[in-house]
């Protein structure tokens, strides 16, 4: 049976020269995916609309990875000392992506930045730091200094929705690697976990065959037979 192709974003980081030019990507997302009967293909950043479109036209399915924040001016929050890894020519390649994959039911699934490109690109807003916006709210940034694989919460997960199904119960152990969330969610976007302090942590697009986010990194929790599920379910969306 022919594997179906997975495009993954990826992100700039500086090279040995300083100069933020190597386009890059953590080696959980090409596992999982691979491990869970995809074809992983990384999607370099510059390209332009013309360019993209052809990939996507070529891809089964979709994943948007983690990294750094979304630019603020996107959702209408505001600039603070939290914000960082900002990068407008990957807003600009993973919005048209998510909007092109919404629109045309290809499957996808959000990690992390990914749930937030998710969310923004269709028209929702987030929380520009959770700390600094949400009385209340528990540590979500777990990162750097803390291993990636760090269980630090659970997520509750509505029963009766797509998520569950995969996941196969309505609680799942999670890392926590963010220091953003979602604060509106996008028309169509239905919230289907949240963290005991009340931050989402789920969404899926009502009636879409595939589109899902989260906001944990299960790419990193491969440990877990549920965590592997999700990367099954996107592959199995995509075959």
């Amino acid at each position: 049976m022919t594997r179906p192709l997975i495009g993954i974003t990826t992100h700039r980081r500086n090279s040995d020269d300083g100069q933020r030019d190597v386009f890059g990507l953590t080696y959980y997302y090409v596992e999982a995916v691979r491990n869970n009967g995809g074809l992983p293909v990384l999607i370099p950043l510059g390209l332009n609309e013309d360019e993209l479109r052809d990939l996507f036209e070529r891809f089964d399915g979709l994943l948007f990875s983690g990294g750094g924040d979304i630019d603020p001016v996107q959702f209408g929050g505001a600039m603070n000392e939290t914000v960082y890894g900002l990068d407008n020519d990957r807003d600009r390649m993973e919005f048209a992506l998510l909007r092109w994959a919404a629109k045309e039911e290809k499957p996808f699934l959000g990690i992390c930045r990914g749930i937030q490109v998710m969310n923004v690109a269709l028209g929702g807003s987030l929380f520009t730091d959770i700390a600094l916006e949400i009385e209340g709210s528990s540590k979500h940034n777990y990162f750097p200094g803390y291993p990636r694989n760090q269980i630090v919460h659970p997520v509750a997960i509505g029963e009766e929705t797509r998520l569950a199904r995969i996941l196969g119960s309505p609680i799942a152990q999670t890392n926590s690697l963010h220091h953003q969330a979602i604060k509106t969610p996008a028309p169509g976007a239905e919230v289907v976990a949240r963290a005991p302090d009340g931050v989402i942590e789920g969404i899926e697009l009502t009636g879409h065959r595939f589109g899902l986010g989260v906001q944990w990194h299960p790419e990193c929790l491969q440990d877990q037979p549920e965590m592997r599920n999700l990367f099954a379910a996107l592959v199995e969306a995509a075959s």
